[in-house]
């Protein structure tokens, strides 16, 4: 017997996304007196209520315009969460949006005024974004969307072939691969910013 399964329940917008920070104290000043983030919420406790391990921590929410939060674990260990060791620092990171190009500028003003590296203004063409660190190790960026909602709109309807097409490369990627043809990575069927690729040629 076939089981009729329920729709998927409409997902309205992220509620919160969880990082492990080294301390709690140093990472409100970041989040709250630079960035501009309320210190909305603490839970604390010693045990995981999800999996029931020990493990003592304080769990700490900023809020976001939209509702939505940046969340930390405190461990009360003092250590930092270790990056990845196959993945590029750039690869994994969150970004907020703001209204305007202004304010953009405005907060990389404000980073870079407290010692904090930042990269960019950069054009990615539908939108400008400025890329920095938290005090955590975590790559952060700021965003502010030049493309309007039929912009993007028009860009969706092309998203699935473009994936599908890659799908379909990387299969074949993956034979030759298997058959020892190949061991450089796959590349893209086009590439979206040349300008970049001129500026990194020597």
């Amino acid at each position: 017997m076939t089981r009729t399964l329920p729709p998927p329940a409409p997902i309205q917008q992220l509620h919160h996304y969880a990082y492990r920070a080294k301390d709690a104290e140093e990472t409100r000043r970041f989040y709250e007196d630079i960035l501009g983030l309320p210190l909305y919420h603490i839970i604390q406790s010693d045990v995981v209520p999800s999996t029931g391990e020990y493990c003592p921590y304080t769990h700490f929410f900023f809020r976001l315009q939209d509702g939505s939060f940046i969340a930390f674990f405190d461990l009360g260990d003092d250590e930092a969460a270790l990056p990845s060791p196959n993945t590029p620092k750039w690869v994994n990171h969150i970004s907020f949006r703001v209204n305007t190009i202004e304010e953009l500028e405005n907060t990389k003003a404000r980073l870079e005024a407290s010692g904090i590296e930042v990269l960019g203004v950069t054009d990615h063409h539908i939108f400008k974004s400025i890329y920095f660190f938290d005090p955590n190790g975590i790559r952060l960026e700021l965003t502010a969307q030049l493309a309007d909602e039929f912009e993007m709109l028009e860009e969706s309807k092309t998203a699935h072939a473009r994936l599908a097409e890659w799908t379909a490369r990387k299969e074949q990627w993956r034979k030759e691969r298997a058959e020892g043809k190949t061991a450089a990575p796959l590349k893209p069927q086009q590439n979206d910013r040349p300008e970049v690729v001129a500026r990194a040629q020597p």
